[in-house]
């Protein structure tokens, strides 16, 4: 199973290291291997998840993640690529030369927190539960939906501690597993003047005053950044990932709704290349995306989420179906279904205004990963609607950055969707 978690569907060929090297290729200045976390933030237009998908798969580099939020206007990429310094100095290369990349920056050499979120269902049958309960525990995860032979478990971490529980409940059988790639964001250091300092007038109301003098005098830098930068007069433009990025929860007028599709693939060069290229051709706006390895070795499981009409979708699902590296493709909206997205979120605060940030945080059971003298850094899994009441709540305190993932879901055994029992009187 830890030769599973440690490729995924963008697995796009070339050598492995082991990371020892020999006395020979000592000799011949032999560079190893490294894995590089590239934060790619692009302008959203139809095809782009294609185009960067695109640029790795043509040129055969290896990839071992990758985690998408995604908005109506703007995206935000997360890569975990393997290669040597040149390997990534040609990534990022060409993908400064597609039209709509803003920033492509490399986290690697800097402290950063990173983290996944996994989705596991397993086999657990009243002799074996209270083991995996006692598990469930240890790594600190959480149950999201339980039947009388399979109990489905939320677990966040690293990618370390998501291998650790692969292997520790395996033993138990696994039947479905939903992985998102893995999301980063830089640590601010101790003693660092604050670069956000200017999005965050409830955080800093001495400084209050001085924005309202600006407020009318924006300069829109010619790229937007990952990270704000200081300008030289006037108030630069945040760009981070909106709340709402759009995703239709009911039908409309017209039959549209957002369609959660799981796609089991081979884990084969180019397999999402292939997959994106069929939405792109057709016109279909990818509104989430989320890949990893699945439950089989050599398997991997993409969660993506597409608005289209029922008749749409169908359609859809039979294209699908006819890319040879496509094991099997299912409609799950209309199926009870667990859903969870992971947020990380940095807000400039200082500390006046920290235990503010904190109690709206615990509200809504989000974890402090990261704090500095100016910043704080959340770590948030929920469904669409708890991560756009978090942000909101915390705009006015000044997001410094978001790093998102993508919908990750699975059917839930029990049967039980309490969406459904809305507006139901129920007995007590």
């Amino acid at each position: 199973m830890a030769a599973a978690s440690a490729r995924s569907a963008l697995s796009f060929g070339g050598p492995r290291s082991t990371g020892r090297l020999s006395d020979s290729h000592r000799a011949v200045g032999f560079v190893p291997m490294q894995r590089h976390t590239i934060s790619v933030f692009v302008g959203d237009e139809s095809g782009m998840i294609n185009r960067i998908a695109g640029v790795f798969a043509r040129r055969g580099y290896n990839i071992e993640s990758l985690a998408v939020g995604l908005n109506k206007d703007k995206a935000l990429f997360t890569i975990v690529v393997s290669g040597t310094e040149r390997v990534l100095l040609q990534v990022v290369e060409q993908l400064n030369k597609l039209v709509n990349v803003w920033k492509v920056e490399d986290l690697s050499k800097e402290p950063q927190v990173e983290r996944e979120l996994m989705l596991i269902k397993l086999s657990a049958d009243p002799s074996t539960r209270q083991e995996v309960m006692h598990l469930v525990d240890v790594f600190r995860a959480k149950i999201v939906d339980i039947s009388e032979d399979t109990v489905t478990i939320e677990v966040t971490g690293d990618p370390g501690k998501i291998v650790a529980v692969q292997r520790n409940l395996s033993k138990f059988g696994i039947r479905e597993i939903a992985r998102t790639g893995k999301i980063a964001l830089r640590r601010e250091r101790m003693g660092e003047t604050a670069p956000f300092w200017r999005f965050s007038a409830a955080s800093y109301p001495d400084l209050e005053d001085s924005m309202q003098l600006h407020r009318f005098f924006l300069v829109y830098e010619m790229k937007g950044d990952v990270y704000p930068v200081e300008s030289d007069g006037g108030l630069s433009v945040n760009q981070v990932l909106d709340a709402h990025w759009g995703v239709l929860r009911d039908e409309d007028s017209s039959g549209l709704c957002s369609h959660t599709l799981s796609i089991l693939v081979n884990d084969t060069p180019g397999v999402l290349n292939i997959i994106t290229g069929v939405f792109a051709r057709r016109g279909y706006n990818i509104q989430s995306l989320a890949v990893g390895p699945a439950e089989t070795e050599g398997i991997s499981r993409i969660t993506t989420v597409v608005p289209g009409t029922d008749e749409s979708i169908s359609k859809l699902v039979q294209q699908l179906y006819k890319i040879i590296d496509v094991h099997e493709v299912q409609d799950i909206t209309f199926l009870p279904f667990s859903e969870r997205e992971l947020m990380l979120i940095k807000i400039a605060v200082n500390a006046s205004a920290r235990r503010d940030v904190l109690d709206v945080a615990s509200i809504f059971r989000a974890k402090a990963v990261d704090v500095s003298d100016h910043t704080v850094t959340l770590q948030v899994t929920g469904d669409l609607d708890k991560m756009v009441a978090l942000q909101r709540l915390l705009e006015p305190y000044g997001i410094c950055e978001v790093a998102r993932t993508g919908r990750v879901a699975l059917v839930r055994e029990s049967g039980v969707d309490s969406k459904s029992l809305r507006g139901y009187s129920l007995p007590v």
